[in-house]
């Protein structure tokens, strides 16, 4: 992907999320690391702003060690971002799209007590949940910007790796999910199926079943399921 292309597939995907209700006011942030022959680096969207409006020269600029090269000032979560490459590139070295937003049903799930003792946000509801997502761990809040929030999440995501079951998703309590995948539009669906079966659980008040193991086997051996 070129830094063009990047810079315009960025903006299509904050819009996107913004008009179908994912991202609100200047909430989320959007990431994608460059491959080397593009200069490496990073582009992130900037601080404090509307996904809905973004406009691709404006775009924050960093280098690999995510020093400011050009643009309006980067999102605060950068470093969140930086961890989550890092981690995540060790059991798939296509990561390339960082996706942080404020998703109303699965900050909402969040909140409830019960899941403040759980491991993780949703149980394996529909098949493709667990295709596309997977385990998506529950992450203690911290802060906005919490240094030591993307380090417990770079460390749980090592942890689920190698456990042999790496994933795409992680849950920041009270803030939001962070997904990421080898596009902009891969992020995005991830995210999409993520909130819509955090939706599906709080409708049917978590009493919906679980899929069950010989269901699971199923999908590990015909799809590959991470789960």
């Amino acid at each position: 992907m070129t830094e063009s292309d990047a810079r315009e597939e960025i903006c299509r995907v904050g819009r996107s999320l913004y008009e179908r209700g994912y991202v609100h006011a200047t909430a989320g942030n959007i990431s994608v690391r460059m491959d080397d022959a593009e200069g490496g680096g990073f582009l992130i969207t900037p601080t404090d702003a509307c996904l809905g409006f973004l406009d691709p020269a404006r775009l924050a600029r960093l280098d690999a060690q995510a020093k400011q090269i050009s643009g309006d000032s980067a999102s605060k979560t950068i470093m969140m971002h930086q961890q989550i490459y890092q981690a995540a590139r060790e059991f798939d070295p296509k990561t390339r799209c960082v996706i942080h937003t404020h998703s109303t049903h699965c900050v909402a799930l969040s909140l409830c007590p019960q899941t403040h003792d759980q491991a993780e946000l949703l149980p394996a509801l529909t098949p493709y949940f667990v295709m596309k997502i997977g385990r998506v761990p529950a992450i203690a809040y911290h802060r906005p910007g919490d240094p030591a929030a993307a380090q417990l999440v770079a460390q749980t995501i090592a942890r689920y790796g190698q456990a042999g079951t790496p994933i795409r998703a992680v849950m920041q309590a009270r803030l939001g999910p962070n997904v990421w995948h080898d596009s902009p539009g891969e992020a995005m669906a991830t995210l999409e199926e993520l909130e819509e079966t955090a939706k599906i659980w709080l409708t049917t008040n978590r009493s919906a079943q679980a899929l069950g193991e010989q269901e699971l086997d199923d999908l590990r051996l015909v799809f590959g399921a991470r789960w």
